[in-house]
């Protein structure tokens, strides 16, 4: 990978779980790293996830959703990680101006911003596997039909394509990777927005017990941090993914009652029990998924390299110690 020393990058959501993540790793290449983070309580963003590295970036507590502002940060830069983003798809449902606003116009308004300030930018997009709905096939690869099954989806899918056209009309050098289940030291374990997995962490740590929708057999591939940290990475530098749509993804791939068996052999006891899916989720869910990463390996390299019990165990060790910053006021 080429290094990104010397170089200025803009993270936004960057006090998010994985804009920190991605922080970190940019520090440590020698990047000067400018963190923005509206810091609004429901959409992850957290200081502590930067505490280790605080003297080494800078931090700007601003919302995506202003222009003015983000036309002045974008000034200079050489690298765009545009993470910020409305998560929760319950959210979306409820409150769909809110993520209209937030996961489409503003990516409009910050693209319209770096083609009349910063046309030389580099952007990588993190967009999502849900866009893609109920799944035709498996394992599911960029040529699958998209069918998002929520207002999410569709507005996630908008800013996804605004991306491209800007890559392919202005030249604005850009591409996306849809995530799947992305966990790991740093994300939101206060309540299911950002991934029922940190609500599982939660749960476990509290000694109550975890709730499986339906018949716990959905299901699904994940993806540790590190492994999203450096597909972003290189997605980054390399020109080779401008105007392309990566999926993510694992080999591994695991039903979500056998996952909470692994994590309550990780939680030092606990307990879980399946129940019925609450209506609000049952209306979205999608069921099975795992995605066909193929496409970024053959042309960025990438695979994942962290084993999906491996990183349970990290991440259940972090929050033991450090759930105190996380969900008690």
């Amino acid at each position: 990978m080429k290094s990104y020393k010397d170089t200025n990058v803009l993270i936004t959501g960057g006090l998010g779980f994985i804009g920190s993540n991605l922080a970190r790793a940019l520090v440590v290449q020698g990047a000067h790293v400018t963190l923005v983070d509206s810091l609004i309580p429901q959409y992850g963003g957290n200081p502590y996830n930067v505490a280790d590295i605080r003297d080494q970036v800078t931090v700007n507590v601003c919302d995506v959703r202003d222009p003015f502002a983000m036309s002045y940060l974008l000034r200079g830069k050489d690298f765009l990680f545009n993470l910020a983003g409305q998560t929760s798809h319950v959210d979306s449902m409820n409150d769909p101006q809110t993520d209209l606003d937030i996961n489409a116009t503003a990516q409009l308004s910050i693209l319209e911003a770096c083609r009349k300030t910063n046309p030389g930018i580099k952007i990588v997009f993190a967009s999502t596997r849900q866009l893609y709905g109920k799944p035709d096939y498996l394992p599911v690869d960029e040529k699958h039909p998209v069918r998002p099954v929520d207002v999410n989806g569709i507005n996630k899918l908008a800013g996804e394509w605004y991306h491209l056209l800007y890559n392919n009309v202005y030249g604005i050098r850009a591409c996306a990777l849809r995530l799947t289940n992305t966990y790991g030291p740093g994300m939101r374990v206060k309540d299911a927005r950002q991934t029922f997995l940190g609500i599982w962490v939660r749960l476990l740590i509290e000694g109550k017990p975890i709730k499986v929708f339906g018949d716990g057999l959905q299901l699904r591939d994940f993806n540790y941090v590190d492994d999203c940290v450096e597909a972003l990475l290189l997605a980054g530098v390399s020109d080779a993914a401008n105007g392309k749509v990566y999926n993510l993804g694992s080999s591994q791939v695991v039903g979500l009652k056998a996952l909470a068996e692994m994590m309550v052999s990780l939680g030092r006891g606990g307990a879980y029990e399946l129940i019925p899916f609450p209506p609000e989720r049952k209306a979205i869910d999608i069921g099975d998924y795992y995605g066909d990463f193929s496409l970024i390996t053959r042309e960025l390299g990438w695979v994942p390299k962290v084993d999906l019990l491996e990183g349970l165990e990290k991440t259940m060790a972090y929050y033991q110690v450090n759930h105190p910053h996380y969900w008690q006021e």
